[in-house]
């Protein structure tokens, strides 16, 4: 066996220019017909692999980007957003979270090939903004989950989303989770104004809390 592996046998292939199929060249030599026989057995299975391969239908390949990013799309994100800004300050909060949905489902449709961070930093502002407009309705649920889905696109750096699913929590009564989410944020964003206001008020509610348990 180890004479074998140290044993190079020249193989006198080609491959055809335009089917791209390999073969045994016709006038081989230093062959004997049993290996004739295995190596043409091996390149047929060879061939019939690269057909299957390359017969393959569109949607099952990943094409090459034509550019790394599609600044059409980037384009529409951003207007979207804007347009949701403006409605925001219009007052009209179920408009501008229309805007901002509409915006997450175009980031998120990008394709596999663009960049993710990219889409993290376009989501983490609509959500964290969608967050707010569900917060001015008072629609506390979908805020929380619409801002704790903004951190998870950014963590560091989005001391509002932070917050506003803080004070979410807070609203619904859900003082423990809203401690417990505060204390993290001031963790990954140190000690931010807001957040640390937002604590206080959390530590308060809940000694409020306590002290009506206490009297019962």
């Amino acid at each position: 066996m180890a004479e074998d592996l140290n044993t190079y046998t020249h193989l006198p292939l080609t491959i055809d220019p335009q089917s791209k199929s390999v073969s045994l060249a016709p006038a081989s030599t230093g062959l004997s017909s049993v290996q004739t026989r295995a190596l043409e057995a091996e390149l047929a299975a060879l061939n019939a692999l690269h057909r299957s391969l390359h017969s393959l239908d569109a949607p099952h390949l990943v094409p090459p980007p034509p550019i790394p990013v599609n600044p059409k799309r980037s384009a529409q994100v951003s207007k979207l957003r804007d347009s949701g800004n403006a409605e925001y300050k219009k007052q009209k909060y179920s408009e501008a979270a229309k805007f901002y949905t509409l915006g997450i489902q175009m980031a998120l449709a990008r394709p596999l090939w663009e960049p993710s961070q990219l889409v993290r930093e376009e989501v983490h502002s609509l959500f964290s903004n969608r967050a707010q407009a569900h917060m001015w309705m008072q629609e506390w649920p979908e805020a929380a989950v619409d801002a704790e889905a903004s951190v998870e696109a950014k963590r560091v750096g989005n001391a509002k989303a932070w917050f506003r699913r803080g004070k979410s929590l807070l609203e619904m009564g859900r003082l423990e989770e809203a401690r417990e989410w505060v204390g993290r944020a001031l963790e990954v964003e140190g000690e931010e104004k807001e957040l640390a206001e937002l604590g206080r008020e959390i530590e308060k509610r809940l000694e409020a809390k306590n002290a009506g348990a206490g009297a019962e």
